[in-house]
């Protein structure tokens, strides 16, 4: 099964080099894709699909256009566009750092590093966090943190790794600290986000941006949860990371519906459960849960349940969510929501659904995980 997804994934990726014409896709409309420029958080997935895509097949078509993302972020980078945010790892990790970790190459080695630095720009010390979005002086968002980052941090680690220097790790770490202790509730669910006082640290409250309410369990943000930290433990060691990888995986597992792919959040009340899915969010699960159980003994307790439940959501992200056999589909999962409340592509494809959708499947294939961190 995972074969026949993978071919039929990479087909389109070919096919869409074409049409998207040195462009980015974003979110769906209908069976394609809206393209924009180089100037979102976004835009680092398409890079990772055409690394990923080549990893696969050895195309030089698909090596050439991903070289040309890595360019295209070069000057975005040089001319810092749309770079005052955390998202600074999901666009160099999946492009630069893609190409340097399958081909070596220093130029996309320095340009990763001087994400690493842009990234870290973001990092206020008196409050000992990074700062989601907003510049330093926003007061509405000055003390804001959200789950997101932790896929992120990858990118700090990383760069301590390969510098020596141990400031990126340590704010990598304390992010991750931070995240754990004020994201993470005690039943395993989760915060989207979370506000500090700036100037002395002190917690303020958790809150959602895209979730159905502050107090509910928005399915993406728990995702990133799993994948996020089970990442931290890859690169810190530390079993808490892991446990609590373990833990929010297993709330994503518990709480999923009959089909195993997640509604947008955990706590919906019964008469907005339909329409809205988020495939997206059942991808980036399914690969933080590779990840995890790369981690775990096979004799843990909860070995057995968390591999079901990765091949569960898998089988019908294939089966009932992706375009397999449609060729008109510029994208690979139907059913994902980017802000379903906000009004914003609730019920489209996602170019991260299709990224994560593509990294689990080569995971389980043939053990090709993605980006964020260096290959053995």
């Amino acid at each position: 099964m995972w074969k026949a997804a993978i071919e039929d994934a990479v087909q389109k990726v070919q096919r869409n080099i074409a049409q998207f014409d040195g462009r980015y896709p974003h979110v769906g409309e209908g069976k394609k894709y809206a393209l924009i420029g180089n100037d979102d958080w976004t835009n680092g997935f398409w890079s990772g699909m055409l690394w990923l895509s080549y990893e696969y097949t050895g195309d030089p078509q698909l090596r050439e256009a991903a070289r040309h993302t890595v360019e295209s972020f070069r000057r975005r980078m040089e001319e810092d566009t749309v770079l005052d945010h955390h998202d600074i790892g999901f666009l160099y990790s999946l492009s630069a750092k893609a190409q340097w970790i399958i081909e070596r190459d220093e130029e996309a080695r320095r340009l990763t590093l001087r994400a690493a630095d842009k990234l870290m720009e973001r990092w206020r010390e008196q409050g000992g966090y990074l700062q989601a979005w907003g510049r330093k002086d926003d007061a509405a968002e000055n003390g804001r943190i959200i789950i997101d980052c932790l896929l992120n941090l990858p990118l700090l680690y990383w760069a301590s790794e390969q510098t020596g220097n141990p400031a990126y790790r340590k704010a990598a770490e304390l992010q991750a600290y931070k995240s754990r202790r004020y994201l993470v509730r005690g039943d395993d669910s989760s915060y989207h986000t979370f506000f500090f006082n700036p100037e002395t640290g002190e917690p303020i409250g958790g809150a959602t941006h895209q979730g159905y309410t502050n107090g509910s369990t928005w399915a993406r943000g728990q995702a990133w949860g799993i994948y996020g930290f089970a990442l931290s433990f890859r690169y810190t060691g530390d079993p808490a990371f892991l446990e609590t990888a373990k833990r929010m995986a297993l709330y994503f597992v518990q709480h999923l519906p009959a089909d195993h792919v997640a509604y947008w959040d955990f706590a919906l009340p019964p008469e907005m459960e339909q329409p809205y899915r988020d495939s997206s969010a059942s991808a980036i699960a399914a690969a933080g849960l590779a990840e995890l159980l790369g981690h775990l003994k096979e004799e843990d307790p909860e070995y057995a349940y968390l591999q079901e439940g990765l091949n569960q959501s898998m089988e019908s992200l294939v089966r009932n969510y992706s375009t397999t056999g449609d060729d008109s589909a510029e994208g690979l999962l139907r059913h994902g929501s980017y802000h379903v409340r906000g009004g914003l592509a609730p019920d489209e494809y996602m170019i991260w659904g299709d990224y994560f959708y593509l990294e689990a499947l080569l995971r389980l294939e043939r053990g090709i995980g993605g980006y964020w961190y260096e290959r053995e």
